[in-house]
């Protein structure tokens, strides 16, 4: 699901039992170096935003940041708010898995609505 989108890059929601997001770049590039600056610069900055709003809101164990793009060969950012009691703590999100989740997160949908309005007011 998109959920923010200008002219350099836009960000989606991953289906997941955890807190995760992808930033994708407008333009198809293949890879980071492949981007210009203003593009890199602006990529990164959202990455950093949503890694600290994830952890003022969630508080997790640790954010778990991802860029390797073989599956779909095109530059964009993972950013995803770990638990010690998520299903695959301390193993990657593609890992094994390690136990059934049993987490109790605050509701994702204001955390989206809180990234929202991150950007939008950054807009002005």
């Amino acid at each position: 699901m998109r959920i923010y989108e200008n002219k350099i890059f836009y960000i989606e929601v991953e289906q997941s039992e955890i807190p995760w997001l992808k930033i994708f770049t407008c333009k198809p590039y293949r890879e980071l170096s492949e981007c210009d600056e203003q593009t890199r610069v602006a990529i990164l900055e959202a990455m950093l935003t949503i890694e600290q709003e994830m952890l003022q809101y969630y508080k997790p164990t640790k954010i778990n940041i991802a860029l390797f793009g073989n599956y779909l060969p095109r530059v964009h950012i993972h950013i995803m708010a770990r638990f010690e009691n998520d299903s695959y703590f301390p193993e990657p999100m593609w890992g094994k898995k390690q136990r059934e989740g049993q987490l109790n997160l605050p509701p994702l949908d204001d955390f989206i609505r809180k990234v929202q309005d991150i950007f939008v007011k950054n807009e002005q």
